[in-house]
């Protein structure tokens, strides 16, 4: 009971909605409204794994999982087997629910990496015997066609020619006795034929009357020459129907025989579509996939920039005001976390925001939080939110909440089978608990039951006398503390604040408030309890001075300090976050800088790289045509008797080849003047001649002496005697190694369409006409497909390529590419 109340609570339902308009069909969408929380993490971790892959799945596909045809047949499954006779209309959506169900099949099966996926699919079984057969017998409206029996299209024949004839004699009644009729035109009443006749005249055409008109002036009279042939019309219909009946009818007891697959083919689609609208609805919320920890190997909670689902549909679909999202990190040893803060703060929100994400990890669906999402696996998700007040009942506030809790403390004292990670037995935790304790201790006294639960409880120990709350409170998380996995609950009690401080497993909380504004923040402090703005408040809105003095005296001097200090802590946070900020800011330009100066060096690198590229395919490209010149050249010479005349020629030709490719060498450059030992020279700066004692060193200065001094100068200081300026001395830099141009293995030659003539089907005169335009404008080899024939044709192109002077060879090609029925000519 407790569990159902939770989901009410949490408004479960309200986001199973949400989800369902996700949904592509009608089996999908009822199945998202009535979702409900599995029994087991196994469960949990098989339906996260759906969810991811349809999430990577609908990725790769440009237009998403299609649905498309499947419809909810499960009545017409049902009516199949009680032996009822379907109608064509189901019939059809058999047909296009099988059609669509092998469709998913096929788009999964040609995706890799999605084992889940694939195992569930492999086991659809789609019969396109039926389907055609349904498709053959069944048109697009529903109806029976003519091609289902050859004795359903005989009887049709029948009625059309049958209902010719009747149209024809009374279109020849109504031209003889026009007079009689009131309108030109023939009718239905019921299934025979009749025409619209003149009260006054009826006597004029015999027959029976099958309808009058409102005011009585016009009869509907079935002339008596036509009513056989009317009794024949009717009794051919009614063999009509009897044939389509025994045609749906058959096709009904085949869909009874493979009843239990087509059930099955609905479960496995219906699981695709759910897990589908969990995908997509997770994409559109922004969400990240969640992780199930261990909090017993010390693994924190981890969910950062927390927001309510039900908020983020709220201001995305109801103009609703922008979501503020929570931070949750609680740290392994945490137990119970107390949350403070002013009314209409956002404290009963984080309760339902931790509630609500929970259960969307249990039921496969991903989290809205930024990556990395990491919470436990919650056996039992238990709320006590809200006022259960009930005068039917003759409870209070206070009676509510401690009815409701009741329940919870049931829930968590009852063990659940499969319990993760709890002790089997007595003995066990013993032996557990002795490898913990230090040497010389011993303490095998089993713990009190810990459930995995997650309790959330609102406004605890609220509704009665504030110190007997408090005391109940604190008796409470402490209890919980001993038997759930982690509890949060909110309160107004200051007491409650004190207990971090006196056990490890508490921790404080608070949401912020805006004193200048006199308004929540909806952010959440963690560490720092709530302080009280009543006072603050009333000050604000004018309450007088004196009454603020006399409550601050009621409350006494240590309730201002706490307040004080609380205030000094969230300033000191204040200033912390900015300070993070400002680094955070800086982290990412640097960030932005790095990647600008990563992208323009691997710009200049690809440039780099695509120049020695470009220089040296023109390298190539040179030495491909020089040998290709010194080839003709030398071709030429074999060509005939060589004279005296014909070498010189080729000579000149072969300078002209090197002059061309070969680059010329730079010129030497011009040498300067260089002053040597004994040499007189001048020195322009200090008007004096000198006598040269040392050469010029590596630095380029040299020892000269005038007189009786000596002196170090520099070489361009100085000249010579009529007027050449030295030049300084360059400092010997190693030559590169000059690296050797060796000539490239040729590039494997690769069969395209623009290298490649089809002559098949050509004379041999009309294809020597291709070959040789081909020739001319390859630039490599060709591959020229001749088929095998008679022959003829290839022996003919070997021929022609034989004689042609581009053609340096040619052969067959390999057995892949056509093998004898393709030739390759390689062109020079």
């Amino acid at each position: 009971m407790i569990q159902s109340e939770t989901l009410e609570l949490l408004e479960w339902h309200r986001l199973c909605q949400h989800l369902s308009t996700f949904a592509a069909t009608k089996l999908g969408a009822i199945a998202a409204r009535d979702l409900t929380p599995p029994g087991s993490q196994v469960e949990s971790e098989y339906l996260l794994t759906q969810t991811k892959e349809v999430y990577e799945l609908e990725s790769r596909l440009t237009t998403g999982l299609s649905f498309e045809g499947i419809q909810d047949i499960g009545d017409s499954l049902e009516r199949a087997e009680l032996q009822g006779v379907l109608a064509g209309e189901e019939l059809l959506a058999i047909a296009t629910t099988l059609a669509g169900s092998r469709n998913l099949r096929r788009i999964i099966d040609n995706q890799p990496d999605l084992p889940i996926l694939t195992e569930l699919v492999a086991e659809l079984r789609t019969y396109p015997e039926l389907e055609q057969e349904i498709h053959r017998c069944i048109d697009e409206r529903g109806q029976v066609s003519d091609r289902a029996s050859q004795k359903l299209a005989d009887i049709r024949t029948e009625l059309r020619k049958l209902r010719n004839q009747i149209t024809q004699k009374l279109h020849n009644i109504i031209q003889v006795k026009s007079n009689a009729v009131q309108e030109q035109i023939i009718t239905q009443r019921g299934d025979r034929y009749v025409i619209p006749v003149k009260a006054p005249q009826k006597d004029a055409i015999p027959g029976i009357v099958h309808d009058t008109s409102a005011s009585g002036a016009t009869l509907y009279i079935e002339p008596n020459s036509i009513v056989p042939l009317g009794n024949q019309l009717r009794q051919l219909v009614r063999t009509e129907q009897a044939e389509e009946e025994a045609i749906r009818r058959a096709l009904t007891e085949q869909v009874a025989e493979v009843k239990p697959d087509l059930e099955k083919l609905l479960a496995i689609t219906t699981t695709l579509d759910l897990a589908t609208a969990k995908a997509r609805y997770s994409f559109w919320l922004q969400a990240n996939p969640p992780r199930f920890i261990n909090r017993q190997t010390n693994e924190y909670i981890t969910l950062r920039q927390l927001r309510h689902p039900l908020l983020v549909w709220q201001q995305q679909h109801e103009q609703g005001q922008a979501v503020v999202p929570v931070d949750l990190l609680i740290q392994p040893e945490i137990k119970v976390v107390t949350i403070t803060g002013p009314n209409t703060g956002g404290k009963t929100v984080t309760l339902k925001t931790l509630g609500l994400a929970a259960l969307m990890a249990k039921v496969g669906l991903f989290v809205p939080a930024r990556e990395p999402v990491e919470l436990p696996w919650f056996d039992q998700v238990l709320a006590d939110i809200g006022d259960e007040q009930s005068l039917q009942q003759n409870l209070s506030t206070f009676s509510g909440h401690i009815r409701r809790i009741i329940r919870i403390l049931e829930a968590i004292d009852k063990p659940l089978d499969g319990e993760l990670g709890a002790p089997t037995t007595d003995r066990e935790w013993g032996l557990g608990a002795m490898g913990r304790l230090g040497d010389g201790e011993k303490d095998c006294t089993p713990p009190p039951h810990q459930s995995f639960a997650l309790v959330l409880l609102d406004e605890v120990g609220a509704g009665t006398d504030p110190a007997e709350g408090s005391a109940l409170a604190i008796a409470l998380l402490r209890y919980l503390a001993d038997h759930a996995q982690l509890t949060m609950a909110t309160t107004h009690f200051g007491e409650l604040k004190a207990l971090k401080y006196q056990d490890e497993r508490f921790e404080n909380a608070s949401v912020e408030f805006d004193e200048a504004t006199l308004s929540p923040t909806y952010r959440l402090l963690w560490g720092i309890p709530g302080r009280s703005n009543a006072l603050a408040i009333a000050r604000r809105l004018g309450l007088k001075a004196e009454v603020i003095e006399q409550a601050k005296t009621n409350l006494g001097g240590s309730t201002d300090e706490v307040n004080q200090v609380i205030a000094g802590l969230e300033a000191q946070r204040r200033r912390q976050e900015t300070k993070a900020a400002q680094a955070q800011d800086l982290l990412q330009q640097a960030e932005r800088l790095y990647k600008e100066v990563s992208a323009k060096a691997a710009n200049l690198q690809e440039r780099e790289q695509t120049l020695r590229a470009s220089q040296e395919i023109a390298v190539q490209q040179a030495i491909a045509q020089a040998r290709s010149e010194i080839a003709q050249v030398i071709r030429r010479l074999q060509q005939g008797t060589p004279t005296a005349q014909d070498a010189q020629q080729a000579t000149n030709a072969l300078h002209q080849i090197a002059e061309k490719f070969i680059p010329q060498p730079p010129p030497k450059p011009k040498q300067g003047y260089i002053p040597k030992e004994g040499d007189r020279i001048r020195i322009p700066k200090l008007g004096q001649t000198a006598e040269v004692l040392t050469a010029p060193d590596e630095d380029g200065e040299l020892t000269v002496r005038f007189g009786i001094m000596k002196m170090t100068v520099k070489l361009e200081d100085v000249e010579s005697l009529d007027g050449k300026k030295a030049e300084p001395v360059a400092k010997a830099k190693p030559a590169p190694a000059a690296t050797p141009v060796t000539p490239t293995q040729p590039a494997p030659a690769i069969r395209t369409s623009k290298n490649t003539v089809d002559i098949r089907g050509r004379r041999v005169a009309d294809a020597e006409l291709v070959l040789d335009k081909a020739i001319s404008e390859a630039t490599g080899p060709i591959w020229i497909i001749h088929g095998h024939g008679t022959g003829k044709l290839r022996q003919g192109v070997h021929a022609f390529l034989r004689q042609h002077p581009r053609v340096s060879r040619y052969e067959a090609a390999e057995q892949s590419d056509g093998g004898t029925g393709v030739t390759v000519a390689y062109v020079d």
